[in-house]
């Protein structure tokens, strides 16, 4: 049976990506000494990569398609199609950024300072590509890790990426300018989108990470209300469209189901006790398909 070849990203988006697809419906088990980790999916092979490595492997047919950051996308400049955004990241669910950084008493400010100077990221060609953009000439250098440390002894600045900015500050730098945003991507041989087959299920691989991706931050929240109380609940609820109402069996009573934010179910539980809702149950989704 010919089989789909998916790369999945190795490293800090692993685990991530592992619980989104589990969500989505196919379990992947891994195995410490093997690259081809088991899906249980007859007509997918997956197999586990750096994201760094992924675009190229994509564009050359190596894989037929393939999850890696929009930052290696740029940096690579694959020729591949870009199926769909999928915003997470190792620490949850929105994007990671790639910013310069220097010493927090630097007498650099901003891009235009760094003209002359040297900078160490391992997203080269997007950096040059930015500083040219802006009018600057610097040294941009190739950094094999541990690129924090390395201001203000062997660099002037850093282009890192960076999802919560911790680190930075951790290392007594500070962000003077965002060179992008950075979400994974999932892409696409553009000869394996030419084969019907794999096109469909590529199509069936996206809707089901994306509805497992938008259920990840949502809750359904259901109660009991009186009909004297609807109004007043109702006009508490957000909802996808629109509560679901059904009656109780013999009773001048409904039940009032809803899909929130889960972000906000915090703040509402109380507000809706205090409006007349009883018997408040919140639980989770696996997938929301608009």
């Amino acid at each position: 049976m010919e089989k789909l070849k998916l790369g999945l990203p190795a490293g800090s988006l692993q685990n991530t990506t592992l619980e989104i697809f589990k969500k989505a419906g196919f379990n992947i088990y891994i195995n410490d000494r093997s690259y081809f980790p088991y899906i249980d999916d007859e007509e997918i092979e997956c197999v586990l990569i750096r994201a760094q490595e992924i675009p190229r492997y994509v564009q050359n047919g190596v894989l037929d398609a393939g999850i890696s950051g929009k930052d290696w996308i740029m940096e690579t400049g694959a020729d591949a199609l870009e199926v769909a955004e999928l915003i997470y990241a190792k620490r949850g669910f929105k994007s990671i950024k790639l910013v310069l950084a220097v010493p927090r008493d630097s007498e650099i400010r901003c891009v235009e300072d760094l003209q002359g100077k040297k900078i160490a990221t391992e997203l080269v060609e997007v950096t040059r590509q930015f500083l040219q953009k802006n009018n600057v000439t610097a040294s941009v250098e190739f950094s094999w890790g541990a690129t924090e440390v390395k201001p203000p002894a062997l660099v002037d600045a850093i282009a890192e990426l960076t999802e919560t900015g911790r680190s930075l500050k951790a290392n007594n730098l500070r962000i003077i300018e965002t060179i992008l945003e950075s979400t994974p991507r999932l892409i696409v041989n553009k000869d394996s989108w030419k084969v019907p087959w794999k096109e469909n299920k590529i199509k069936q691989i996206v809707t089901l990470l994306q509805g497992a991706l938008l259920a990840e931050q949502k809750v359904v929240l259901k109660m009991n209300v009186s009909a004297e109380n609807l109004p007043g609940v109702l006009a508490l609820l957000p909802a996808l469209r629109k509560p679901t109402i059904s009656q109780l069996h013999g009773e001048s009573w409904v039940a009032v189901e809803t899909v929130i934010d889960e972000k906000k179910v915090r703040e509402l539980v109380y507000k809706l006790k205090e409006a007349g809702a009883e018997g408040i149950i919140e639980y989770s989704l696996n997938k929301i398909i608009p």
